[in-house]
């Protein structure tokens, strides 16, 4: 097969498709009504984001959003801009009670892990057992506004632990297992939160992993625990389970428990020991649903506090009218629970899908093993992350000639950048017609800025549209909207999954310094973008130095928090070269501290990271340098670095001028050379 290239045409919906789409349902009932009458993707979109206030509106009627309190005020206040919007103000509602209105026959949840586990929870079963966790947490002393912190696997405890923690009108967050217990720590601690979950263990590649150690450090470092709830390692708590050897223990043993005046104990039977109806209390439309974390680029990450009202009308509007997911839907995305797309992946609830998780390695036992669980369960959507796609490509695997396909009709992908080749590959190998759908848009807002429609056709290598209600365009460095250029991602209006606030933010400077400081109204994500003339979007990658591995994104402070701690390491600096089309390398760069010598010191490196990070955050190449540059205050240089490495000249990438020592970047250019970076 020719290789795609970019702007070829892949993909155009059939007349058939379109009929049946819930997005042509929603055009037609805006008409119906008398709302607006627009026919096609590009005059909705643009009705969208000119008329927001109208469009939010019509969408929660049209979906049916249960009020518990309708609003008594406007439904759209903003100062300026995308800046200081408040929504439906007045009105109540909960997430929970959008899950539970939909039939309790239906199946809601699957899921799955390496080792052949299957659990299934039908609405009204996920229900009960969410009604029993609340209970416990009640037990436990958790009401509204207490946070409620996770460390679990992608199974079915942490879908219910969440419903039930968002029911109590408490605060979710999570992270996922293999995180280390310092990157979980610069999380929690900001949080304080009441109540811990965490699984005993985890499988990951065919490997057993315990988290008991982990977990005694993370406990210590959160004072303000009054409670630890240990979750089983291989399951348990409800559903129908089917695996060899489903009974066994799983990884690890028991957690380490604390001594006398620390936090209570409980097991996941003891929590969920007590029947219960799951009864979501109602709370303001932007009451804090869930907490999720930015990379940390900059310093520790940032706690982003989303809320009930403005996640589910974002959600429903992304699942709905983008993603086309609805009753008899079975939908799946590969993420972990410490990546905001498992928590995009459980807007399915909120439509009367069949949700299927996966808890493990993508590529075990081989690189066909999700294709095969994807015959298995019939799944109708399929998502998944650039790296992944690619490197099914580069294996040169033909899924749909080895298991049934033919009922997966759309491909997700995010996490990075899709290249034409990975576009192509997906749309030839997986069917005849399959939307490959390529999304961009970040933890920040929990969704995509750019999305896919099943309106609209696919090119190789470009994000079919800006979504529904997300004013998105490309700025030059002067905020002049451009087309046919690479400029940064901004976007221009109120989207109502904007952060509520950062935590521990209280007059809001943080909030505004991280995303309205540069462009006054203006929301700035931080991506190179370049607008096409058909209103499609490329994706260049981020503007700024985040490490991205696999999907899974970090910031650059957090790596060197780790690393630094290293008997041995005086300094690091640390480069991704990943860009479209190119899978690159994870560069470290380490300035020994001269006391021990570097005999043995990139070997310890890299298992710390392994172990304290996450494997995907293992470098490529370690090469060690006697100085770093940094600038005139103090600061790393590691924008100006990837640019070299990626092939800019070095007078082009950083001014001499602005570094505290120009001769520095000399000597590093030569240790580059040396390792043939340059």
């Amino acid at each position: 097969m020719t290789a795609a290239r970019e702007g070829d045409l892949l993909f155009e919906p059939s007349p058939d498709r379109i009929k049946r789409a819930e997005v042509t349902k929603f055009m037609g009932w805006l008409r119906d009504r008398g709302i607006v009458h627009v026919n096609t993707y590009g005059e909705l979109h643009a009705w969208s984001v000119s008329s927001v206030a109208s469009f939010w509106s019509a969408l929660a009627d049209w979906d049916g959003v249960i009020w518990r309190t309708p609003a008594t005020g406007e439904v759209l206040t903003a100062a300026a801009g995308a800046e200081g919007a408040v929504w439906f103000a007045g009105a109540e509602l909960n997430y929970v009670d959008h899950v539970l209105r939909h039939s309790e026959e239906a199946p809601a949840l699957i899921t799955l892990d390496e080792s052949g586990r299957r659990r299934s929870l039908s609405y009204g079963e996920l229900g009960e057992l969410a009604g029993a966790v609340a209970a416990g947490l009640r037990r436990l002393g958790v009401g509204r506004g207490d946070r409620v912190a996770a460390i679990l696997p992608n199974a079915v405890e942490v879908a219910a632990a969440f419903l039930a923690t968002a029911s109590l009108g408490a605060i979710w967050s999570s992270c996922a297992p293999e995180f280390g217990a310092s990157s979980m720590a610069d999380r929690f601690q900001q949080i304080r939160p009441k109540v811990l979950l965490v699984t005993a263990g985890y499988r990951y590649g065919g490997r057993e992993f315990p988290l008991a150690a982990k977990a005694a450090e993370l406990v210590a470092a959160l004072p303000a625990l009054t409670a630890v709830v240990e979750v089983p390692a291989a399951g348990g708590g409800g559903g129908t389970d089917t695996a060899a050897g489903a009974d066994a223990a799983g990884a690890g043993g028991g957690l380490e428990r604390g001594g006398h005046g620390g936090p209570a104990y409980v097991t996941w039977e003891e929590l969920v020991a007590e029947p219960a109806v799951l009864r979501p209390v109602a709370v303001a439309f932007d009451h804090p649903l869930w907490i999720l974390y930015s990379s940390g680029t900059t310093g520790l990450p940032k706690p982003i506090v989303h809320g009930h009202g403005g996640i589910v009308l974002e959600h429903v509007k992304a699942a709905r009218l983008h993603s086309d997911f609805g009753p008899g839907e079975r939908v799946f995305w590969f993420s972990t629970t410490g990546w905001m797309m498992w928590n995009f992946l459980l807007s399915g609830l909120l439509t009367g899908a069949t949700v299927v998780c996966y808890d493990g390695s993508p590529v075990y036992p081989d690189q066909m093993a999700l294709w095969r669980m994807a015959a298995a369960e019939g799944l109708t959507y399929f998502g998944t992350s650039a790296p992944f796609i690619e490197a099914c490509r580069k294996a040169e695997l033909s899924p749909r000639h080895e298991v049934d396909l033919s009922a997966v009709h759309s491909i997700g992908s995010t996490g990075a950048p899709l290249p034409p080749e990975g576009f192509g590959w997906a749309a030839t190998q997986i069917g005849d017609d399959v939307l490959v759908g390529s999304v961009s848009g970040g933890t920040d807002v929990c969704t995509a800025f750019l999305h896919t429609s099943p309106l609209l056709p696919v090119y190789a290598g470009e994000l079919q549209c800006a979504a529904l209600g997300c004013a998105a365009e490309a700025f030059d460095p002067e905020g002049r909207s451009i087309v046919g250029a690479v400029g940064e991602l901004v976007v221009t209006a109120a989207m109502p999954s904007m952060p509520v606030a950062f935590w521990g933010d209280e007059d809001g400077s943080r909030l505004h310094a991280s995303y309205f400081a540069d462009y006054p109204g203006a929301w700035r994500h931080g991506d190179w973008v370049k607008r096409t003339s058909r209103d499609t979007f490329v994706v260049y990658g981020r503007s700024d130095a985040t490490l991205n591995r696999g999907g899974v994104r970090m910031g650059t402070a957090e790596f060197y928090r780790v690393v630094e701690a290293i008997g041995g390491v005086s300094e690091s600096l640390v480069v991704d070269t990943t860009e479209l089309g190119r899978a690159g390398e994870l560069v470290l760069l380490v300035v020994a501290d001269g006391t021990a010598g570097v005999e043995g010191l990139e070997e310890r490196i890299r298992s710390t990271l392994r172990e304290r990070v996450s494997p995907r955050h293992v470098p490529d190449r370690v090469l060690f340098v006697a100085d770093l540059p940094r600038t005139l205050n103090g600061k790393r240089v590691e924008v100006p670095i990837r640019r070299i490495l990626l092939g800019s000249s070095p007078d082009r990438a950083v001014s001499r001028d602005s570094l505290a020592d120009p001769e520095s970047l000399d000597r590093l250019l030569a240790v580059l050379r040396g390792a043939d970076l340059l």
